[in-house]
């Protein structure tokens, strides 16, 4: 995608020529008159889970083991370069889905309303089984990563906020930056964060979770809105590699 650090997708907001999307300007146009955000938004069902005297909180964004195909239903897929490689495939403990990446970049995207005041923690699983050779988000010409999860929040009035959660091939575990695409869009703020580095955990099924209030506590300040969007992104084209990555299935809790 041409959205997240030299790639995140920025699909979500602009149009092929570069300007706000439509649907932006009218995401404006109704925040200005507190009608909302997205029309026609699909609002996930929140599910109790037992788990104490009230009960735990737990939306399941997507289960790919329960899906019969690579782009579910509500889901969208982006092409940005090359052709998108994506299927289910059986692993261990059932379906999951596969995405592969030669010199190419892509996403599948959904609109959804998460509370984060219900439901702050996020889970999901992933596996990278090859990187994107030299690939590091520091530097746009290299700015490839295998496995990439975006959260796009309500907007702040003109501004819209993006944390990017990534698997990289050489930036340390653990920093955080802002991409190195050039600053062309003002209302846009990205902040990303490296969970995975390396071939450490390379072929390895990672349960990864984060506390996504707490996360944009750090990088933005303040309170974050509600999770508006969701991004589920590979790419490779910068480096001109190939790059291979895995996913069980994303859902967010009340509770760690």
């Amino acid at each position: 995608m041409c959205f997240a650090t030299g790639d995140l997708g920025i699909g979500f907001l602009v149009n092929g020529e570069g300007h706000p999307r439509e649907d932006v300007a009218r995401l404006v146009r109704e925040l200005m008159s507190s009608i909302g955000w997205f029309n026609g938004v699909f609002v996930l069902t929140l599910c109790l889970v037992p788990g104490g005297a009230l009960g735990v909180q737990e939306v399941v964004i997507v289960d790919f083991g329960q899906e019969r195909n690579g782009v579910p239903p509500g889901w969208e897929l982006m092409e940005k370069t090359g052709k998108a490689e994506l299927s289910l495939v059986e692993d261990g403990n059932g379906r999951v889905l596969r995405l592969r990446s030669n010199s190419s970049s892509f996403a599948i995207q959904k609109e959804v309303d998460i509370d984060l005041k219900q439901t702050p923690f996020l889970e999901w699983q992933w596996k990278v089984t090859e990187m994107p050779r030299r690939g590091d988000f520091r530097n746009f010409s290299t700015d490839d990563q295998a496995a990439q999860l975006y959260l796009v929040f309500t907007p702040d009035f003109m501004q819209k906020e993006v944390i990017a959660y990534i698997w990289d091939s050489n930036a340390p575990k653990g920093i955080t930056a802002e991409p190195t695409f050039p600053p062309v869009y003002p209302f846009l703020r990205i902040k990303v964060v490296v969970l995975e580095s390396g071939e450490a955990e390379k072929g390895k099924w990672i349960t990864e979770t984060r506390n996504v209030v707490e996360d944009y506590r750090k990088l933005y300040g303040g309170h974050p809105g509600k999770i508006a969007g969701i991004r589920i992104q590979i790419n490779s084209q910068h480096t001109k590699s190939r790059s291979e990555a895995y996913w069980r299935y994303l859902k967010v809790k009340g509770h760690p």
